[in-house]
């Protein structure tokens, strides 16, 4: 049993036995309601989930066989209901929480190919079903969750069924195809215990080389890294040490980090389109969680992984300096985040099982503990100050969890940092966090302290540093008390609360063990509540109070509003006191109450109370009820009374007189002073009996009293006194009860995991009310129910009042009093009992136990209030509705009368709000290495796991009567209940917002309690928007309640209310008012959203008449939907829109569909040319989803023969529209206007949908359909900057292409004038619809398209080649591209229009074109050869690329500028495709058919062999830095200047367009040859080169070379840092900073130290730019590599410098070494001291000190020096005060010499 449910309060927990076998009756009612053949009765299963979800919360005691015969009925239920989505979007939820809570109990095998044929079918094809887009993305989060908690039950041999499924998916890694497999890969792959032996190192190696494909995407990486992540973490045997360098250089290289000055994200991310984002949900950045699992998984004894680990942080550390900050911050505290908390998990995992025999190798030891732990505590360090709030937070908390792992290493480094925290004087914000650690690591600093003392050993002296620290805490906790400074404040009392949940009692005599003596506490104690109380003093009330009914007790100050700290703190003190300390604080506290009053404090003195209360009610009433009381009632006695708080003896002569009123002083005092009591007594229990007659007196004479605001206090202490007499609650929550509590002054907590009945900690005691207790209540029932319901009956009734304003404050008091009397009593006023069909009233059934107290007052209390309140809410409807108070008042008696249960549930989720906030502060991780203890889960101390069973109770409440009149056929809700829906649907329809809302909610509650009653509010709600002369505030309230969830779920089940829904809103357009408009709008929306299909029985009614006629509804909407009818556009809209869902929901119905079909497709294809843009969107999106018989399409295997065979149901309809005269070239005019071209290009760069600048967010999602984005077209990537995909609208493109496979080829010929005219046509928009339409014939594959191209389209292409027109090539370039798409989902089958196309655009063009035409032919072949899938070409196309090759490699120097862009482009295409086509053809390839240059070298090496030879005229070429050869230049041949120069931009291009398009991966070897052209052409005379020279060499920064190319790169960079011109060193040396970072694990270590010998010769380089930049490349290897190489130049630096400055005392300067070397001796220390920003190593302060003294030296070095101590001084100045201690005095002095200037006199 859980221990939350064996804590209930007893009457309740006895009752909790029963729901074993009620459960096994709701698996068996469900089972039973479902009948296997009719995939319709899902339905009526749906009813059953909520009350299996009940079971699973209240966490009961179910038979586990009971759970799986649900689970595998449950799943064949999702499985048979394919197409209801609704149904499987409510089964897969409920499923996933059964199979997450039982995953460890249940055994089970899953198939996995039907999930996949779900999702596919739902969410990946392109006829998919009219549900709105909402269904949908909740489908598929379901469906991807329950995959999710199915994998661990795939049967053995299902990961080698899924991995062959999804791999041809990941052939062609530039089409869109392979995201959406690595997605599923991701989502599919089971790394359970039988798919052991598929992971194999082959696989794995193939896995990582898949990953490669694709550079910088981070969707990519996210699938990757988390396939490989669940692969390491359950395959604890494999061997990973050698892939180590490879994986961790992948994890380094995920952080988009800026390195040295570069930008902190990807240049070019590659572009996943919106519907895979959208799908497999993915946020765009650094999959930190996958990243810190893998590492804490690899870490194990012996491996090196610990110290690629080490390397890891290193480099990433300074990013969490609080100074470095950025985008990056987020994904950097989530990897700390997930590092902690893996390695928490994975300790925990380790201790559970310890005999497992074959892993214990695996296991961590002590060592690789420490080793993680030290590592971690770097990133702690930097990140402990941040500005960051999430990350200061995380750093806490993992301070926290480590402190119990290696409490050695983490509480000493805790203490310094605390202590640094108090000295600070310039950042106070270190002491809020200093503090949260310290509050988080409260009891492990305790358990150190016990735990070495009790040892008796050498460390005691660490057992008092922890001592100290908590007394010092808490010493300082007093001033941290501030009113001006509330997150201080918070920190503390949260400081607070948690060192006394760890402490049993504060008792006088303890003995040596506390860390405080006892007189010292009770001086403390003295000294907390003194800073308390002017703290209480000081507060200033955050708002405004605002006078109504409803404002809470309290408006309360920071101390209450921001999070549960003050109070728990307050009960946790007071709980833990011992006697006398108690006594001692009691006498304080009530001093202050008696002469204080603090109107702006109320509830935090009201707290103050009930915390003393709580803890000791006996003495505490006397001591602060009492006094509360007798000043309250003597302060009422001379006040003159109304009469109307219940005496009855009000008189109209008494009322006539001048009004009595209070002072405003009194009133504010005696309101004050009754607030405080109501909270005070809210645990005071029996201990109120005493003071019976007082308490009634006070409430008696508060609701007397003529002042509103002490009528509203009154109310709120009966209220508080009900509760407290007949409510269960905890009683003894706060104190100490230890099971062995002798043995140590520290409280035992306890973990709810492995809960038995019979282990020592006792449960809550409970306050279980006594009779005394309940005849109070109901005695107080009488006054202020009963008579208060009397009195109300007789104003409405017998109207006693003559004056209104009388009348109307007696109503107020009298509503207030029994709203009061039943919100204390809550749901101890038992149900009404529903009404059963048969007559027989029977107890209603039981489902889940739950009772907040013991019942009072009877039903027949309950049923009276009921009537009465409906003759009062008539009668204030007709009189009084323009009084909100009153009405607001009747809405919430209504709300406790008729939603049973519902106020119990709001004080649950105002609880739940405040677990959120649950700190880490009183949780102790289940892995604690301070103690030996065997807890299985966390533990927490006993109160919090009190206060969780208490709220636990108060759902079960709310909960347990609630869904029980859903599941039972002949049941209908009480008289009662339909008098109060009654008004509630008056009320909700009233002119005032604030009434309508609220009446609005407590209606919605109560039809999803009796479901019954939805058809009747449908009805009356739909007939007001029908109305013609409806006021516009009922149509704001009928459209609130109609877009409820519960109405829309309604809608689809019940025939009469879906057509009264539908005709309701189509027939409203006579509301003028813009905001009905608007509600009306937002509503169809909504319904559109949230459309599910309509189930069968709304078809089914045609038979007997008695029903709407499905047909005749149909047709009665269609005839709205013509233009002829004079509708505003947006009722066209919508009615056209319905006319659709309708069409597309009865497709399954044999005997409708044909003609509904074929009507609506004639329908929509008239409405291309509607005058309504909006509507002629719609006609787009309707077309794509009605036709799709196309019975005219070739099949792939072209069987001519079978040609006559079938007819499309629609063709007839179809074709007699499309062959009047004209049609296409209207509808083509019409589609025209819809294309909106921007005046700049690029003003909607990428929206994907053009026409977005017309259409409001609303409109979009009435003409759109999902699946006009999960089928969007252009399925590869889109990197070319000159394709416009903004205006080519493939939609369009597709109906086109439907229509012709529909009716074949007459299409064609009353097509075709239309589009000769149009492809003429001089507005782009015309061309545009133009280019549409032939892309879809071309594309479309029918019979009869082969003549049809030889006869006309031919032509036609080639005249649109050869027409000058420049503005529309994109167009053009996106019809040719979407002509050779790939057929099928993953577009590998050749269209059958593809080879021809080709051919027409390779033939050689006429000498006499224009360059425009010239680069369009290039930028056309493009188009078409992204589309092209490499892996499968047909032989004529691997022909065709070489044949272009020659072609493009001949023109690369061709004189304009776009020309060369464009076959630069052309050509980085082909190269890529011919090499992927090689990778998977190696055997072709190998027969000597590669594509050769003139000279018989391959393309690659002519290229390399050219660029080369170029780079070196080009530079002599370059007058700028060759002044001294100008003699010579007369020798050199120029001629070939500006030719080469040309050829070069070429190659630029092909390598930026390389790297953009993410096609480097198969070029990696030619783009290392490119490395030298591209570095030492950064600056030429030539402006052009050099930009495109800087644009590479920023792309090339990026990117990750392998080792098969590494070794190449490193001596290529070698070499060119030894250049002979300084500005190609230059750039070397910045190049290498980022390549040096990116490739630090992959490095071998010679080469390392190769790179750091040039840099290091760079120090003494003859300019002195190179040298300046030599050293900080330096210093930033120095951070990353924290090694030997480091080390060894630290101490070559230092002896060179210390020689030079020897030497240059012993001789005059003039004969010294040149300046180059002593510059570079000197910048060798700057990178030293510059490379630790932060920190102070022992090294340091000589080195800094040393630099100091060149101070005096000349020009450059002088500079050099005082700029790296200025800086030094800047990143060491947070933490200086403790840092200068590791200097001695003279070298302080040294230091402080150079950055004071030199003086003017010296």
């Amino acid at each position: 049993m859980h221990r939350y449910n064996a804590w209930l309060p007893p009457p309740v927990a006895v009752a909790t036995k029963k729901e074993k076998e009620s459960f096994a009756g709701v698996v068996s009612s469900v089972k039973e309601s479902y009948t296997k053949g009719d995939p319709e009765s899902v339905y009526s299963t749906l009813k059953w989930i909520s009350v299996i979800d009940l079971f699973v919360k209240a966490k009961s005691e179910v038979s586990l066989e009971d759970v799986s015969t649900l689970v595998e009925f449950g799943l064949q239920v999702f499985h048979s209901s394919q197409d209801k989505l609704y149904a499987q979007v409510r089964w897969g939820n409920v499923l996933v929480s059964l199979l997450n809570k039982f995953r460890k109990k249940l055994t089970l095998k899953v198939d996995w190919r039907p999930f996949y044929d779900t999702m596919i079918q739902t969410h990946f094809t392109r006829n998919t079903g009219p549900e709105g887009w909402r269904i949908r993305q909740r489908h598929f989060e379901t469906v991807t969750s329950l995959v999710r908690s199915c994998r661990r039950f795939f049967p053995p041999n299902s990961a080698q069924e899924i991995w062959s499924e999804f791999k041809s998916l990941l052939e062609n890694p530039w089409h869109n195809s392979a995201f959406e497999g690595s997605g599923f890969v991701r989502l599919f792959l089971p790394t359970n215990i039988d798919n052991k032996d598929f992971y194999s190192r082959e696989w794995i190696n193939a896995c990582i080389l898949q990953w490669d494909s694709i550079p910088n995407c981070q969707f990519w990486n996210s699938q990757w890294a988390a396939i490989i992540a669940r692969v390491i973490k359950n395959y604890k045997s494999k061997d990973w040490e050698d892939l180590l360098p490879e994986i961790f250089s992948r994890f380094l290289n995920m952080f988009e980090v800026p390195v040295a000055s570069g930008g902190g994200s990807y240049p070019f991310s590659i572009d996943v389109p919106r519907n895979t984002r959208f799908l497999f949900s993915n946020r765009s950045h650094t999959p930190s969680k996958a990243i810190a699992k893998s590492i804490v998984y690899l870490l194990r004894p012996g491996s090196l992984a610990q110290q690629h680990f080490e390397k890891l942080v290193n480099l990433l550390e300074q990013y969490y300096h609080p100074s470095n900050g950025g985008r990056w911050t987020y994904s950097l505290e989530r990897f700390l985040f997930h590092l902690v908390y893996t390695f928490q998990k994975r300790l925990q995992r380790e201790k559970e099982n310890p005999d497992s025999s074959e892993e214990i190798e695996f296991c961590l030891g002590q060592p690789e503990r420490e080793s993680f732990v030290t590592t971690v505590l770097k990133l702690i360090d930097r990140g402990q100050y941040s500005k960051n709030e999430h990350l200061s937070e995380t750093v806490a908390a993992a301070t926290s969890i480590l402190s119990y792992v290696e409490p050695s290493l983490v509480l000493p480094f805790l203490v310094s940092r605390f202590h640094m925290a108090l000295e600070t004087m310039t950042a106070t914000h270190q002491l809020k966090t200093a503090v949260t650690s310290v509050a988080f690591s409260g009891r492990s600093l305790f358990l150190m302290s016990l735990s070495s003392s009790s040892m008796e050993t050498d460390d005691v002296n660490d057992a008092d540093m922890f001592k100290d620290l908590l007394m010092i805490s808490l010493t300082n906790a007093l001033l941290g008390m501030d009113a001006n400074d509330p997150p201080k404040t918070l920190a503390t009392m949260q400081l607070i609360g948690s060192i006394f949940s760890n402490m049993a009692t504060l008792d006088d005599d303890t003995d040596n063990l506390s860390f405080m003596p006892a007189e010292r506490f009770s001086e403390w104690l003295d000294e907390f509540l003194c800073r308390l109380f002017s703290l209480l003093q000081h507060l200033e009330p955050s708002s405004v109070l605002n006078e109504d009914a409803h404002s809470p007790a309290t408006s309360g100050t920071f101390l209450v509003e921001d999070g549960p700290q003050y109070f728990c703190m307050l009960e946790i003190l007071f709980g833990r006191l011992s006697r006398s300390l108690y006594n001692q604080a009691i006498k304080k506290v009530s001093k202050f109450l008696k002469t204080n009053i603090l109107p702006g404090a109320i509830a935090e003195v009201g707290l103050l109370c009930c915390a003393c209360i709580h803890s000791n009610p006996d003495v505490a009433i006397s001591h602060l009820v009492e006094p509360l009381l007798s000043s309250v009632i003597s302060s009422l006695k001379g006040i003159p009374l109304t009469g109307f708080g219940g005496s009855g003896n009000f008189t109209s002569q008494s009322l006539n007189k001048e009004r009595a009123t209070l002072s405003p002083a009194l009133e504010t005092s005696i309101d004050y002073q009754l607030k405080v009591l109501s909270i005070a007594i809210s645990y005071g229990g029996p201990s109120l009996l005493h003071y019976k007659d007082q308490f009634k007196e006070t409430i008696h004479s508060a609701f007397e009293s003529p002042s509103w605001k002490v009528n509203i206090a009154g109310d709120q202490v009966l209220r508080s006194l009900l509760g407290s007499l007949v409510l269960y609650y905890p009683v003894d929550q706060y104190k100490s009860v230890s099971a062995n509590s002798s043995l140590t002054p520290l409280e035992e907590w306890i973990s709810n995991k492995g809960f038995s009945n019979t282990e020592g900690f006792t449960g809550p005691k409970w306050h279980i009310p006594s009779e005394e207790e309940i005849q109070f209540a109901n005695e107080l029932l009488n006054l202020h129910l009963e008579s208060a319901l009397d009195e109300l009956l007789k104003i409405c009734q017998d109207k006693i009042h003559s004056d209104p304003g009388n009348e109307k404050d007696h109503l107020k008091v009298t509503l207030l009093r029994i709203d009061s009397s039943l919100q204390g009593v809550l749901s101890c006023l038992p149900d009404f009992i529903p009404s059963f069909k048969n007559g027989k009233v029977g107890n209603p059934p039981f489902l889940i136990a739950g009772a907040t107290g013991s019942s009072v007052g009877s039903i027949k209390l309950r049923e009276k209030a009921a009537n009465i309140i409906h003759v009062a809410s008539k009668y204030l409807l007709e009189k009084k509705s323009d009084d909100s108070i009153l009405l607001l008042l009747l809405i919430r008696i209504i709300e406790a009368l008729g939603n049973y249960g519902s106020s119990e549930y709001e004080e649950w989720t105002n609880h739940r709000q405040a677990w959120k906030l649950e700190s880490v502060a009183i949780i102790e991780p289940p892995v604690n290495f301070i103690m030996p203890s065997r807890s299985k889960g966390k533990k927490r101390p006993r109160w919090a796991l009190i206060d969780k069973a208490y709220m636990h109770n108060t759902w079960r409440t709310s909960q347990s009567s609630y869904h029980l009149f859903r599941t039972i056929k002949n049941i209908s809700p009480s008289e009662s209940v339909n008098l109060l829906l009654d008004d509630l649907l008056n009320l909700s329809v009233h002119s005032y917002d604030t009434v309508r809302t609220l009446a609005g909610r407590s209606l919605v509650k109560m039809i999803k309690r009796w479901p019954s009653l939805i058809a009747k509010c449908v009805h009356t709600l739909t007939e007001n928007l029908r109305n013609a002369n409806t006021p516009e505030y009922m149509v704001l309230g009928s459209c609130a309640v109609l877009g409820t969830q519960t109405v829309l779920k309604h809608l689809t089940l019940e025939p009469k209310s879906f057509s009264s829904f539908l005709l309701g809103i189509l027939l409203s357009s006579h509301h003028e008012s813009l905001k009905s408009q608007k509600a009306i709008n937002e509503l169809f929306v909504k319904y559109n959203i949230y459309f599910s299909g309509i189930s069968r029985n709304v078809f089914w009614k045609s038979e007997n008449n008695s029903g709407t006629d499905f047909a005749a509804l149909v047709s009665e909407i269609s005839s709205m939907s013509f233009e002829s009818t004079n509708l505003h556009w947006r009722y066209n809209l919508m009615a056209n829109r319905v006319l659709l869902l309708l069409a597309m929901s009865s497709r399954n119905e044999p005997n409708l569909s044909s003609k509904i079909l074929s009507e609506a497709a004639g329908h929509f294809l008239k409405n291309l040319k509607s005058q309504l843009p909006q509507t002629r969107i719609l006609a787009i999106s309707a077309l794509n989803m009605l036709l799709k018989e196309s019975p005219y399409k070739l099949s792939h295997e072209e069987q001519s023969d079978s040609q006559e065979n079938t007819k499309s149901s629609l063709e007839g309809t179809l074709s007699n529209i499309f062959q009047e005269e004209g049609f296409f070239s209207e509808t083509f005019d019409s589609l025209s206007n819809v294309h909106i071209i921007s005046d700049t290009e690029n003003s909607s760069s990428r929206s994907g949908h053009g026409n977005s600048s017309f259409q409001s967010l609303a409109d979009k999602s009435i003409t759109r359909f999902y699946f006009d984005f999960s089928s969007s077209w252009p399925r590869t990537p889109s990197w070319i900057s000159f394709f416009g995909s903004d205006t080519f609208y493939s939609s369009f493109a597709r109906i086109f292409k439907r229509l012709v496979q529909e009716c074949g080829v007459p299409v064609l010929h009353s097509l075709k004038s239309a589009l000769e005219e149009f492809v003429n046509a001089k507005e782009r928009s015309k061309q545009c619809v133009a280019a549409e339409a032939f892309a879809g014939l071309l594309h479309a594959d029918v019979i009869g398209l082969v003549e049809a191209w030889d006869s006309w389209m031919n032509v036609q292409l080639q005249s649109i080649l050869l027409a000058p027109s420049v503005e529309s090539i994109p167009e053009w370039a996106a019809c040719i591209r979407y002509a050779v798409t790939g057929k099928g989902k993953y577009g590998t089958r050749v269209p059958l229009l593809r080879q021809r196309i080709l051919d027409c655009l390779i033939q050689p063009l006429p000498q006499t074109v224009t360059t425009t035409v010239v680069a369009k032919r290039y930028s056309f072949l493009s188009a078409a050869l992204i589309e092209v899938s490499p892996p499968r070409m047909p032989l004529s196309e691997v022909e065709l690329h070489h044949k272009l090759l020659q072609e493009l490699l001949d023109r690369m120097s061709h004189p304009t500028a776009h020309v060369r862009e464009a076959i630069a482009i052309a050509l980085s295409v082909l190269c890529s495709n011919i090499r992927l086509h090689a990778s998977f053809n190696v055997d072709y390839y190998e027969k000597g058919n590669m594509g050769n240059g003139e000279h018989g070298d391959s393309w690659d090496q002519v290229l390399q062999k050219r660029a080369t030879e170029l780079v070196v005229s080009i530079q002599n070429a370059n007058p700028s830095d060759n002044l001294e050869k100008l003699s010579d230049t007369n020798t050199l041949s120029d001629s070939n200047s500006p030719d080469d120069v040309q050829w070069m931009e070429t190659l630029f291009h092909f390598v930026i367009s390389l790297m953009k398009s993410g096609r480097s991966a198969f070029l990696l070897d030619v783009l290392v040859g490119f490395l030298y052209p591209v570095i030492s052409l950064q600056e030429t005379s030539n402006k052009d080169l050099s930009i495109l020279a800087k644009a590479a060499f920023e792309l090339l920064k990026w990117r990750i070379f392998p080792d098969a190319h590494l070794r190449k790169a490193v001596s290529i960079l070698l070499s060119s840092s030894e250049d002979p011109n300084w500005r190609t060193r230059s750039a070397t040396l910045t190049f290498l900073r980022s390549f040096m970072y990116r490739h630090t694990f992959i490095l071998s270590n010679d080469e390392k130290q190769k790179i750091w010998k040039t840099v290091e010769k760079l120090l003494t380089d003859n300019q002195v730019e190179v040298r300046e930049h030599a050293a900080a490349v330096l210093a930033g290897l120095m951070k990353g590599e924290d090694g030997e190489l480091s080390k060894n130049f630290r101490e070559r630096a230092y002896n060179e410098a210390t020689k030079l400055q020897k030497r240059r005392k012993q001789r005059s300067s003039s004969s010294g070494p040149s300046i180059a070397s002593v510059h570079g001796c000197v910048l060798a220390l700057v990178a030293c001291v510059l490379s630790v920003p932060y920190d102070m190593p022992s090294w340091l302060p000589e080195h800094a000190t040393l630099l100091a003294r060149f101070v005096g030296e000349s020009s450059p070095v002088k500079s050099t020096v005082t700029k790296a101590v200025a800086e030094f001084r800047r990143t060491h100045a947070d933490t200086w005060s403790v840092q200068k201690d590791s200097f001695t005095e003279e070298q302080l002095e040294v230091l402080a010499d150079t950055s004071s200037s030199s003086s003017y006199f010296a």
